[in-house]
């Protein structure tokens, strides 16, 4: 189960293993949305994402069976190239399962890492994720979830959200960019630990709105029809553990959903290079995207905005650049 032992135990084991990305105040988003903004850069780390984080403390848990034979796991590209490089740095062998739809630097830095990477038929990644687990089944390997586990959601969201805390005592709303949702349940409930005042706002894309609608049946929403996106990581439904954290041990009325269109997510990108000279990919940009419109979020105390990667094709943000 997630709980703060098991976050401390991930941030114990990540020291020295990752690196410690830096935050930095916004100026000019703290003078947008009105009060004091913070950007935490996490596509600074290690494979270009937080990713890293719970591939290699989860793989840390591996059976002596497991770390023999390997398994199997879906990603649309940033958990599949945090795996690959984990699976180097130890041996294990993996299979790595992505979307037809992949992004070309995604795809090629999980295949330079030396993975096994088979591209699905699919464009989305919910069908894909089925195709893995066919795979895994048939091979008789175990199934290796980018979210729904409890040591992913302990080194991703948890061990980010104690960083972040002890950089910015004072910061209250935090702004996630949100697929799958193991990103934003572990950081939600690191940060209602720390402080019940705590206000996590979702960013998902308008189109794949997987939390919104799991909030709407009351279960999670698993499965959503596949989108043409660039935004790639946030594309899909929400997952069954994050969304029974998020409601059942974080609470719901601590849990804000903001949607992004395509065009709003890729000025987000555009944005932060011009105004911090950052290039990011654009599922990160989500989360900038909401702060830029001011009041859809209702920013009212010091925030801070996850920019969780930078994994993008040069094709991608030359066009997203030039638009």
């Amino acid at each position: 189960m997630l709980t703060e032992a098991l976050i401390q135990e991930a941030r114990t084991f990540l020291c020295g293993r990752i690196r410690r990305t830096p935050v930095e105040l916004s100026p000019q988003l703290s003078a947008i949305v009105g009060v004091p903004v913070w950007l935490k850069l996490e596509f600074l780390q290690t494979t270009g994402s937080f990713k890293l984080r719970g591939a290699l403390f989860r793989m840390s848990k591996l059976t002596e069976e497991e770390r023999q034979f390997g398994f199997v796991t879906s990603s649309a590209g940033n958990h599949g190239k945090a795996v690959a490089y984990a699976a180097k740095q130890t041996g294990i062998p993996v299979v790595i399962c992505v979307p037809s739809t992949v992004d070309e630097a995604k795809y090629r830095g999980i295949v330079e890492l030396g993975a096994d990477v088979r591209l699905s038929s699919f464009p989305g990644y919910d069908e894909t994720e089925d195709w893995a687990l066919a795979e895994a089944a048939r091979h008789g390997k175990p199934f290796l979830s980018p979210y729904d586990d409890d040591a992913i959601l302990a080194a991703g969201g948890g061990s980010l959200a104690a960083e972040v805390f002890e950089d910015v005592p004072g910061a209250r709303t935090f702004l996630i960019p949100t697929g799958g949702g193991g990103l934003a349940a572990g950081f939600a409930f690191h940060a209602m630990s720390q402080h019940a005042d705590s206000r996590i706002i979702c960013c998902q894309h308008e189109l794949s709105p997987g939390l919104r609608r799991s909030i709407e049946a009351d279960h999670a929403v698993k499965r959503l029809p596949a989108i043409q996106t660039s935004a790639g990581a946030i594309e899909g439904g929400f997952a069954t553990l994050p969304f029974e954290v998020l409601r059942d041990r974080v609470g719901l009325r601590h849990v804000a959903v903001a949607h992004a269109a395509e065009d709003e997510i890729e000025a987000g990108v555009r944005w932060m290079f011009d105004n911090h000279q950052y290039l990011i990919e654009p599922a990160s940009a989500a989360a900038v995207a909401v702060a830029l419109a001011n009041g859809r979020a209702a920013i009212t105390s010091p925030a801070v905005i996850l920019l969780t990667g930078r994994n993008v094709a040069a094709k991608v943000i030359s066009r997203i650049l030039h638009a």
